[in-house]
């Protein structure tokens, strides 16, 4: 069983599954809240740097809110340790979260301490959204522009969530979700849940250094995949490239071509054999 088959098990399980966010109403806002596992060996070394391992860890999360056009307010973060991870260790761990949830006004609301055989975190970020005015996946139109933020296909140590970005598209973009598995996968999840289908017809911005199918199927870019009425044009912004890459077509749910050829959904799947 794929990635893509159990979540669309366990989507019939519950309800609000399907967005970046789960999307809760609450007043006269929304709040939107998301969970992210952060897993050694699965997402990261234990060589690797504490600081830069937390500004990960809560980017995962950042990204998400960015998305849907919120606004970070919370987050949450329950922690497992190995014996290797001394006091030491978890307090840069910690501090690399710190600095990144300061910057976007996020604070750290509680969580939970464990032990394992391995680093083992689960971060839970809660944002806001005014009603009705969060970013969804499935609402894609027939005839709009698919764009794409920064560069694809490279890898950062502390990759930027695209917060005030995500805010600025409020009211412009018409679908939006974050790139975190890899283009391929992700902009078919935004053409399955809109009932469309994509055409890539125009040079993606590939990361220098980075090869085309790394730019489609590496994963992890953190990246803003949206769409917006095609006559609407975006210049970059705050010095962030805004590309577009294609057009939503009328289709087979899900379905995408690359410059003609048919382009199946690749990028990061934790059940693939």
């Amino acid at each position: 069983m794929t990635e893509l088959q159990l979540v669309d098990w366990i989507r019939k399980q519950g309800t609000g599954i399907g967005d970046d966010c789960a999307i809760l109403p609450f007043g006269k806002v929304e709040l939107l809240v998301t969970t992210d596992m952060f897993l050694e060996d699965i997402h990261f070394q234990a060589s690797e740097d504490a600081v830069s391992l937390g500004h990960r860890a809560l980017a995962r999360g950042l990204s998400d809110i960015a998305a849907m056009s919120g606004k970070p307010r919370w987050y949450f973060v329950s922690l497992a340790l190995a014996e290797w991870s001394k006091p030491a260790w978890v307090k840069r761990f910690y501090q690399g979260m710190r600095r990144l949830g300061d910057k976007h006004g996020a604070e750290l609301a509680g969580g939970d301490l464990s032990h394992t055989g391995k680093v083992a975190a689960d971060i839970m970020v809660i944002g806001e959204a005014p009603r009705s005015k969060a970013l969804r996946r499935s609402t894609a139109r027939v005839g709009d522009g698919i764009w794409v933020s920064g560069v694809l296909g490279g890898q950062q140590a502390k990759p930027e969530p695209r917060v005030e970005l995500g805010l600025a598209l409020r009211g412009k973009a018409t679908a939006c979700m974050d790139l975190s598995d890899g283009l391929s996968i992700d902009l078919h999840r935004l053409c399955k849940e809109s009932a469309v289908a994509a055409v890539i017809d125009r040079p993606l911005p590939v990361a220098p250094g980075a090869t085309l199918d790394e730019a489609l199927n590496r994963g992890e870019d953190y990246e803003l995949l949206f769409t917006s009425a095609a006559r609407r044009e975006f210049r970059p912004f705050r010095g962030l490239p805004l590309t577009r890459i294609g057009t939503i077509v009328e289709g087979r749910a899900g379905a995408m071509t690359l410059f003609g050829t048919a382009l199946k959904p690749g990028g990061y799947d934790h059940f693939a054999r």
